[in-house]
């Protein structure tokens, strides 16, 4: 049975990108830490991310910190925090969360987000793709 994420990249569960080459897709967290809070997933699915193979990893750290980029133009905060937990969803991610302090790495503080704002906050950080 495909993934959750899998079934994003495959188009039948919608999301709001951020950004997506032919290898990883970025979207927003639907239970956000904090505002702006985006997945780096790698397309293919691997559960853990310690078994995707060397290239791959590192082409999704380079994704995610271009990623990273667009998300600190849009969402005032001091750093994109990073973290990888990889229990919830069986295909290995990468959480780019901004924040102001160590303690808003927290998934305790995560909450369910209306699409519609959801949608606002994908727009404004896509609109730096343009830039």
């Amino acid at each position: 049975m495909p993934s959750l994420f899998t079934r994003i990249i495959k188009g039948e569960i919608p999301c709001h990108k951020i950004m997506e080459d032919d290898r990883y897709l970025a979207f927003l967290d639907i239970r956000p830490i904090n505002p702006g809070h985006t997945l780096v997933i790698p397309k293919k699915e691997i559960d853990y991310i310690f078994d995707v193979d060397d290239e791959l990893l590192s082409g999704m750290i380079v994704f995610a910190k271009k990623v990273a980029g667009l998300i600190k133009k849009e969402i005032s905060c001091k750093k994109i925090g990073v973290m990888v937990a990889g229990i919830e969803v069986p295909h290995a991610h990468i959480h780019l969360i901004p924040i102001m302090e160590i303690s808003d790495l927290n998934f305790a503080k995560a909450k369910a987000t209306p699409q519609d704002e959801l949608a606002k906050v994908a727009e404004k950080i896509r609109s730096h793709l343009k830039k």
